[in-house]
């Protein structure tokens, strides 16, 4: 039998505090069965200062992260930012002008992470410990 993932693509950041001044953002929350998953990507993240930009972690300009989705009653599922899911698939671009690259890497995890939950993977994890 074979797992079927419901994609819903969201308008929204996923993930990374400083999401509100990056110009990329995309958010697409994968469904299968119980399992929720929210794949992130973030970039272009302005400077409060002197104009341009600057890399979301110290290397890249784009970076894509995975998370368990929070359990929620309300149909908006948001990252469980505590819950991070591991892919194999590249997760950061060291570049400026690379949105279709962006894109791209992301379109990458949504696929790797639904083939993994469409063959069973729930993505076990452990919450990490607060900040």
């Amino acid at each position: 039998m074979t797992n079927i993932v419901v994609r819903t693509e969201r308008g929204w950041a996923g993930h990374f505090i400083c999401a509100d001044r990056c110009l990329f953002r995309r958010n697409t929350l994968l469904e299968c069965g119980d399992t929720r998953i929210v794949v992130s990507t973030v970039g272009l993240l302005r400077r409060l200062e002197g104009g341009g930009f600057r890399t979301t972690d110290g290397t890249h300009y784009f970076e894509t992260m995975a998370f368990h989705a929070k359990e929620s009653d309300i149909r908006y599922h948001d990252a469980d930012v505590s819950r991070q899911v591991q892919f194999e698939s590249a997760r950061g671009i060291d570049e400026l002008d690379a949105d279709d690259r962006a894109n791209t890497m992301h379109e990458t995890v949504v696929q790797e992470i639904s083939n993994r939950l469409q063959g069973g993977d729930l993505f076990e994890t452990t919450p990490q410990e607060e900040w």
